[in-house]
């Protein structure tokens, strides 16, 4: 036989035998199935397998094949049960109206199917979801199944409403904008759904800032595109965050940090960048017209326009004091031609040349830049003619009538003092000699260099208390030359005044007496010259005491005018004239007698007496001279009634008087 015709033998046998089977086990099946495996009752191999139940199980799955799906993907209520056969719950064979499947509402765990009740679910009625006539599996598991009236977006967020809305609460949201491509951040957190979602159509909102603060753009209207997040902050609108220095290549500094956004962001919409030159910007504030350039930034400052950093010692007039404080303006008059500016003084300065241009274009010659009235010229130093008193003070016009440069100035004192050279060149033409710098009128002439030395009043007073003119020369030497006015003695001492007077004061007199014919000693020393001078003809005065104490003789002129012969000149009352020195000697009481008594006869000189007594006793000679004139021979000096005895001797030097 032919191998390929087993195989065919086998089979025809087993289904004979399958047949007489079948026929056995209908005969002992417990009970009628329900109405619903009615159709499969007459043959049990639909549900059973010969002596394998745990294959029933595949085979309830292959009829109920969502259940099996179920199982087999462990999900749903079914695919959630431990491990236990299918007719552990479900039995058949009881009759065609038995419930196999029975439903407990009020002890079914929701839990073990695929729909988990919370939040408001769990309180909802079954029926809400699940409808009758319909299996329990088939109850909707999408939210918009059962709430699509509900749904007021539409149906434009799809079916997934718990990805937002949550169980406790249809109004209860729980999006997470973190998921989306718009996380919100600072006051996007706060602001409501609607604020941004114009209508329930969520995805329709914008996502870009100007979609929503389109209105808030006042200052740029868009001018800076729709990237607001580039510069604001989601915290606050008036925040920004963008940092020029850091997120751009332009830092700002100075004025430009404070300068509004669309001063340089002028282009519409931000597409175009804006330009990082200055002349760009400023091209209208550029007073050089371009003639400088476009960098604008190598004088400029960002502090302000008007401040400038240029390096001007870079250049061919480096700025020194007050340069550095004046405007540019100030030199450079035409802002377009800096560069061609002159560097000569006298470019800018020309209306303040108090000279008219006679000194030249070089005034840093003398003047500072410090202060125009500030000179650095020295006239020492860069001249052979040191200035010194008043010609440092004297403007330089005062001397330099004409061109600095090409008229020389003399240096002798006439050539500018001509005018004023009052002795009318007698005197040559060195002044300096006579005159001093600090004053015109105050000398410095040495006097003692003449045949006239200055001393006392005469270094004192001016010159032209002497020279009478200008021509000096001609001043007298002698005293009597200027004082003959002053001279009292009406010239009878002669000319030489200085023989008396010293030169510190007229009035004052150093005339030494003892060498004239009357030595002055005791009072005479003392007392003033008129005294005994009465004028000022001093030669006139008397030599003689009479000719000046007539008033005090008390003799009267009877002892002569020789007062000096008796009187002594310390003082008048003393007088020392001895009487032995004639031919009368005074004894007795002719020792108390006062000259007078004798000496009574005025004259210029002493007259001389007789030496008789009866010269002056003739009163007394009761005799009536019949003795004869000599009296001495019987009377004594002591007194006249005192009689000399006989034989006694005679007075001394009465011999050969008369008798």
């Amino acid at each position: 036989m032919r191998r390929w015709l087993l195989p065919i033998v086998w089979l025809v046998l087993a289904l004979a035998q399958d047949a007489r089977a079948q026929s056995l086990e209908s005969a002992l099946m417990p009970g009628p199935v329900i109405a619903g495996h009615a159709n499969l009752e007459g043959d049990c191999t639909n549900c059973h397998v010969r002596f394998n139940r745990a294959a029933q199980d595949r085979l309830c799955m292959d009829c109920h094949k969502p259940v099996g799906a179920d199982v087999r993907d462990r999900r749903g209520f079914h695919g959630r049960l431990d491990a236990a056969t299918c007719r552990s719950c479900h039995t058949d064979h009881r009759g065609r109206e038995v419930r196999i499947a029975p439903l407990d509402e009020r002890s079914f765990d929701h839990a073990k199917t695929d729909f988990v009740l919370a939040g408001a679910h769990a309180k909802a009625a079954c029926k809400s979801c699940h409808v009758p006539g319909k299996r329990h599996a088939e109850a909707p598991g999408q939210c918009v199944d059962c709430h699509r009236k509900d749904d007021t977006h539409r149906g434009a967020l799809g079916a997934r409403c718990a990805d937002c809305h949550g169980e406790a609460s249809w109004k209860d949201t729980r999006f997470d904008h973190a998921k989306t491509r718009f996380a919100l951040a600072g006051r996007h957190a706060d602001a409501e759904c609607r604020a941004c979602h114009g209508n329930a159509t969520f995805k329709s909102a914008p996502t870009t800032c100007i979609g929503c603060h389109r209105g808030d753009d006042k200052i740029h209207r868009g001018r800076l595109g729709d990237r607001c997040d580039t510069c604001h902050g989601v915290r606050d609108w008036k925040t920004t965050t963008f940092q020029h220095d850091r997120d751009t290549r332009y830092p700002l500094y100075g004025r430009h940090r404070n300068a509004r956004c669309e001063s340089c962001h002028v282009a519409a919409g931000g597409r175009e960048k804006p330009p990082t030159t200055c002349v760009a910007c400023h091209r209208t504030d550029d007073k050089h017209q371009g003639s400088l350039g476009s960098g604008c930034a190598n004088c400029h400052v960002e502090r302000g326009w008007k401040e400038t950093r240029v390096d001007h010692d870079a250049t061919a007039f480096p700025l020194r004091d007050r340069h550095r404080g004046v405007e540019c303006k100030e030199c450079h008059r035409d802002p377009r031609s800096y560069k061609g500016t002159p560097v000569e003084c006298a470019a800018c300065h020309g209306k303040d040349d108090t000279h008219k241009g006679r000194y030249g274009e070089k005034c840093e010659g003398c003047h500072a830049a410090r202060s125009w009235r500030d000179l650095v010229f020295r006239h020492d130093r860069d001249t052979r003619y040191p200035l010194a008193g008043r010609h440092s003070a004297v403007k330089c016009d005062s001397c330099h009538t004409g061109s600095l440069y090409r008229d020389k100035l003399a240096t002798d004192c006439r050539s500018c003092h001509r005018k004023d050279d009052v002795h009318r060149e007698t005197l040559g033409d060195r002044c300096e000699t006579c005159h001093a710098e600090a004053s015109w009128k105050v000398a410095r002439f040495d006097h003692a260099r003449t045949r006239f030395a200055l001393a006392g009043q005469h270094a004192r007073i001016e010159c032209n208390a002497c020279h009478r003119s200008l021509l000096f020369r001609e001043a007298p030497r002698e005293c009597a030359g200027c004082h003959d006015a002053d001279d009292r003695h009406r010239g009878t001492l002669g000319r030489d005044c200085a023989a008396c007077h010293t030169e510190t004061s007229w009035k004052v007199a150093r005339f030494d007496h003892a060498r004239t014919r009357f030595a002055l000693a005791g009072r005479h020393a003392q007392i003033e010259c008129n005294a005994c001078h009465k004028s000022q003809v001093y030669r006139e005065a008397p030599r003689e005491c009479v000719g000046c104490h007539a008033a005090e003789d008390k003799h009267r002129g009877t002892l002569g005018r020789d007062c000096a012969a008796c009187h002594n000149a310390r003082d008048w009352r003393l007088h020392e004239f001895d009487h032995r020195r004639t031919s009368f000697l005074l004894d007795g009481a002719h020792a108390a007698l006062d000259c007078g008594a004798c000496h009574v006869a005025p004259g210029a000189i002493v007259a001389k007496l007789s030496g008789t007594c009866v010269e002056c006793h003739r009163r007394d000679d009761i005799h009536h001279a019949s003795f004869g004139p000599l009296c001495e021979r019987c009377h004594l000096t002591s007194s006249f009634k005192d009689i000399r005895m006989p034989g006694a001797a005679r007075r001394p030097g009465a011999e050969g008087r008369p008798r």
